[in-house]
């Protein structure tokens, strides 16, 4: 059991500006391909920075800017082997809604955005339920999938059955709830009464 990694949420084919893209087209990359910014890279395809619509609206310098004047820099990046949790708290901690992602050497490989992220609550539920039974119960945590049955209804995921001990009752939860796509978990799940048999002066009892 995994989250989705960068890579597999990015976009690929990156539109990107120099350094020394002016203004006028920026702004026509930015309508041409429907998108609100874009990398800014150099001669090597190295991230230096990135130029939003938003940079564009708060232009302070004189002339014809261009993207070295326009842009945001450093750039906020993110790795494709990172997962999409850590590249969300990425976000979040600097207040970016994308990350130009970048491969070992820190040339623009892809591009993350909210929406990329977003995606992942559009999961179908089937694909949400196998990985619960599959991954969680019978890999992870050795459950028998007869003995829990998983409902996954526009994200909310029902659980109902038995599980075999109690301790494992927030372990099953806290998974599930980690599952990508998951946006909660109503638990209605039952345990086992714990039993233990010794033998006693030659007899079996149950305590």
């Amino acid at each position: 059991m995994r989250h989705r990694s960068v890579a597999e949420l990015m976009t690929a084919n990156v539109v990107t500006v120099r350094p020394a893209t002016a203004f006028k087209e920026i702004a026509r990359l930015l309508r041409e391909f429907d998108i609100t910014a874009m990398p800014v890279v150099d001669e090597t395809g190295h991230a230096v920075g990135v130029v939003s619509e938003a940079d564009l609206l708060r232009r302070t310098a004189d002339g014809t800017p261009t993207a070295e004047d326009l842009m945001t820099s450093p750039a906020v990046t993110a790795r494709p082997e990172w997962s999409v949790v850590r590249a969300a708290r990425v976000m979040q901690r600097h207040r970016v809604k994308r990350l130009p992602v970048i491969d070992v050497e820190g040339r623009v490989v892809g591009v993350l955005s909210r929406s990329d992220l977003i995606r992942l609550f559009l999961r179908h539920d089937h694909a949400i339920q196998e990985e619960i039974v599959e991954d969680v119960l019978t890999r992870t945590l050795r459950i028998a999938p007869s003995s829990i049955t998983v409902g996954v209804d526009d994200g909310l995921v029902t659980l109902s059955g038995t599980a075999p001990r109690p301790e494992l009752l927030p372990v099953i939860v806290r998974l599930c709830q980690s599952v990508d796509g998951v946006v909660g978990v109503d638990n209605r799940l039952t345990c086992v009464p714990a039993t233990a048999t010794v033998a006693e002066e030659g007899r079996t009892v149950s305590r």
